[in-house]
């Protein structure tokens, strides 16, 4: 199974390809402008604000990927959306902290992305203590899938999905809190992370592996 990998490295802005289709990217520049995200919202409010930090406590050292604007607007989801790749089928995961938030202390993983307005998204919420699956189309939200769970801020958590057909399978920290069907995004398309409102969120090791 092929893995692609988006980590955090010192400074490079270089994409590298490695054994077994294992593809890691290193950058120290505003995601952006960085070769292997862009940037977009969906909603209202100001556009996010990603960089690439340095964080000690990060799994894969040095860096991490920050979502640091703080604008409150509620219906408010910055988006840094991967430019690689294609996904259907898939297992995707990621590591997240939840930083700070007044509004909102989320985390989101999307997939099956059409554009910033369509796509599929599952998030762990730090201040309401749970985890949700969405369909966003047109830019309008719908919940269709939940857990109620303690969301610890200020430490590390992994999101995973794995998405077969009209199935998927949502998990927390390596625990399924989600299965689910839904036919609203058949085809491949991307992946990337999402928050939302004034959430500030550290993300690590994103991967992705075609199912």
């Amino acid at each position: 199974m092929d893995t692609m990998r988006i980590l955090c490295a010192p400074f490079c802005a270089l994409l590298l390809f490695v054994a077994c289709s294992e593809k890691k990217v290193s950058s120290e520049t505003n995601i952006p402008e960085a070769p292997q995200f862009h940037s977009a919202r969906t909603g209202q409010g100001a556009t996010g604000e990603w960089q690439v930090k340095a964080d000690p406590t990060a799994p894969s050292q040095p860096n991490v990927i920050a979502q640091t604007s703080t604008d409150k607007t509620d219906y408010r989801f910055p988006l840094a959306i991967a430019d690689e790749g294609s996904f259907q089928n898939l297992e995707v995961s990621v590591k997240f902290k939840a930083v700070a938030g007044e509004v909102d202390r989320a985390a989101g993983l999307m997939f099956r992305l059409k554009d910033a307005n369509n796509y599929y998204i599952v998030r762990a919420n730090a201040l309401e203590n749970n985890y949700r699956l969405y369909h966003v189309v047109g830019g309008r939200r719908v919940q269709f899938a939940s857990a109620n769970f303690k969301v610890a801020s200020g430490e590390w958590h992994e999101l995973r999905v794995e998405c077969v057909g009209d199935h998927i399978a949502c998990y927390y920290d390596n625990e399924k809190k989600i299965d689910a069907t839904d036919e609203t995004f058949k085809d491949a398309g991307k992946i990337g992370l999402w928050t939302k409102a004034d959430s500030v969120t550290y993300f690590d090791d994103l991967r992705v592996a075609a199912k």
